[in-house]
């Protein structure tokens, strides 16, 4: 039988503290991959968005952790996000040696927090990524390793080379920091060369001596797999001066042998419709996004500048008075004119407590599309979307006359902009409904952008301009003056190309539906269709910026 405590044990027992758990957080050493964002892994994504603290490497590393925080959890940059801390320079601006670096990732680690120690690259390929773990590891500390897309192979493919094809099987990868017996890779098929710029031609020098032929092609590949990435295709005996003609400097990555000669059938990524095209985006902040993420899928480099801030009415008792209205049956229909308008009465139902709910025996009317797409994202379903155009008119086109029979309720609620126009209002009044026209929030003109950004707008260092609304033409010239003549305008619908013309501005692309996505998809053609032109008639491909205006293309329009 076990035997019981004593009363003396027992109150040593219970006086005995209860020892807390320890407090263990966890670390993960992150690659970036080689710079283009869109290489990032799924769990290098999922990490970086859980993280409670990121060591950067990397002046973009920041950028990138915000960017993709706001893409995946929807998070703005004015909110709370990761402690971010500078792995690559220490207090006194100087770059961290190695055992620095882990010094400062263990005692990050030792917080018991979440924390992602993010690096250029791959953590374990020719980066500091072994010393850092070692340090954690004689610490005790747990870790994990997520590979990023190293540059070996990536690089060289965004260039269009293939490192191995069926009769090239062969690869050698040599860092060229250290000194090297050339002679001994002479005969090998392919090399990369790793941080070879300053030394190729002593490099392209000893491999000719070693035997290699001087008509050898030789691929360098700087800033590789981001829209500054520019490639130089020589031979061994040229590869030196061209590189210096170039200004190539580091990162880049260098490929010898016969496999660069795929590179004038494989290229793919220089050869983009909108390959390193500046490009201006004067929309609100709010919307710069998704315009943008298709832009870079293109090529271009997106540069936004904020044109329209949305803000709430000056009187919210006008949509306070239609929201109640909503809820107590006054309305038959309810019609939305834009995004803005949708995210105005949904935040106006959020601060009442409302849901989709309220909506039940409500019909919904949309201007088109994206606008649809919103709607839908709060649970709802538009009724009514135009067939045709995407515009008011379009949706006036499709809207029935009332019927005092069929529709028991005459009145339509329409939550619109401070500046929207009065046709929709007056085309309903003439198909007999009565309607509230009521102002959701408000559109201000932003403050002026930097002086370098209105500067290069005035000067044609901005390769095209996209304009979504006659409002971002008038309020873009208004803050910061009109676009140089060289620079390409595309603008989303006939009412802003009229806009634009009224301001002296050609405008050289006309998206075939009132669509963000379609008018860059034009802009792409656009380009497209000018790259070949150049090329066919034996000229450089030169971006619009980089051409006198007096060469401009005549006006087009998508098809």
């Amino acid at each position: 039988m076990t035997r019981g405590k004593t009363t003396s044990e027992a109150a040593t027992s219970k006086a005995r503290p209860i020892e807390a758990p320890v407090k263990r957080g966890w670390l993960a050493f992150v690659g970036s991959g080689p710079g283009d964002p869109g290489l990032l892994t799924v769990r290098a994504a999922d990490l970086l968005c859980e993280a409670d603290v990121v060591i950067t490497e990397s002046p973009d590393h920041e950028g990138l952790v915000h960017s993709l925080r706001r893409e995946r959890t929807g998070q703005t940059s004015s909110e709370a996000g990761p402690e971010l801390v500078d792995g690559g320079f220490g207090e006194d601006g100087q770059p961290l040696t190695h055992a620095a670096r882990a010094k400062v990732v263990v005692k990050q680690a030792k917080r018991g927090l979440r924390v992602v120690r993010l690096m250029t690259g791959d953590p374990f390929l020719y980066a500091s990524g072994p010393e850092e773990a070692l340090a954690c590891a004689k610490a005790d500390l747990a870790f994990e390793v997520v590979p990023g897309v190293s540059s070996l192979g990536s690089v060289p493919a965004y260039a269009g080379i293939p490192l191995t094809t069926k009769n090239h099987r062969e690869l050698t990868v040599v860092s060229c920091r250290d000194k090297v017996d050339w002679a001994h890779y002479a005969d090998r098929d392919t090399l990369v060369l790793l941080s070879a710029v300053a030394s190729i031609g002593d490099i392209a020098k000893q491999l000719m001596a070693a035997g290699r032929s001087p008509e050898t092609p030789v691929l360098m590949t700087r800033a590789g797999t981001t829209t500054d990435q520019t490639t130089v295709v020589s031979t061994l005996d040229r590869i030196a001066s061209d590189a210096r003609a170039a200004r190539m400097s580091p990162p880049a990555i260098t490929v010898v042998g016969e496999v660069v000669d795929l590179r004038e059938t494989l290229s793919w990524f220089e050869t983009k419709p909108l390959f390193g095209w500046r490009v201006l985006v004067p929309r609100t902040k709010e919307q710069a996004g998704a315009l943008g993420q298709r832009l870079r899928g293109y090529g271009a480099v997106p540069e936004e500048v904020p044109t329209i801030s949305v803000e709430p009415p000056r009187n919210p008792l006008q949509m306070d008075k239609a929201v109640r209205g909503l809820v107590e049956g006054r309305y038959e229909w309810i019609a939305f004119t834009s995004v803005n308008a949708v995210k105005a009465v949904r935040e106006k139902f959020e601060d009442y407590g409302l849901d989709a709910r309220a909506f039940s025996g409500l019909k919904i009317a949309a201007v088109g599309d994206k606008t649809a797409q919103a709607i839908a994202a709060w649970g709802l379903r538009a009724d009514l979307v135009p067939s045709g155009e995407q515009s008011a008119a379009g949706l006036l086109a499709d809207w029935p006359e009332y019927d005092e029979l069929l529709d028991p309720i005459n009145r339509v609620f329409l939550p619109r902009a401070d500046i929207a126009t009065e046709n929709l209002v007056a085309g309903l009044i003439d198909l007999g409904w009565e309607c509230d026209d009521v102002t959701a929030y408000r559109t201000v003109r932003a403050a002026p952008p930097p002086a370098a950004t209105r500067d290069a707008i005035k000067a044609g260092k901005f390769d095209a301009v996209v304009f979504t609304s006659s409002s971002t033409v008038r309020n873009l010239v208004g803050i910061a003056g009109k676009p140089h003549p060289s620079t390409v305008i595309a603008v989303i619908g006939p009412a802003t190309a009229k806009t634009a013309e009224e301001h002296g501005l050609r405008v050289d692309v006309l998206a075939p539906k009132p669509d963000v996505e379609l008018l860059v998809d034009a802009l792409a053609d656009f380009g497209s269709s000018r790259r070949l032109a150049m090329i066919e008639a034996g000229q450089p491909v030169a971006k619009p910026s980089e051409r006198k205006p007096a060469s401009r293309r005549t006006k087009a329009s998508a098809k």
